[in-house]
């Protein structure tokens, strides 16, 4: 699974509901929640 960061906990999580998102400039990224909060989190180039 992947690990993204949560800005509200400070610390990087396991992404949970993981989403692979196009970003507006063409790039890829990883979309998800955070298991402890249920906070979105997000990773460029997952």
């Amino acid at each position: 699974m992947a690990q993204a960061y949560c800005v509200k906990d400070k610390k990087k999580v396991e992404v949970q509901d993981a989403q692979q998102i196009i970003m507006k400039n063409g790039k890829p990224a990883l979309q998800g929640t955070c298991p402890d909060c249920g906070g979105k989190v997000f990773k460029i180039g997952g």
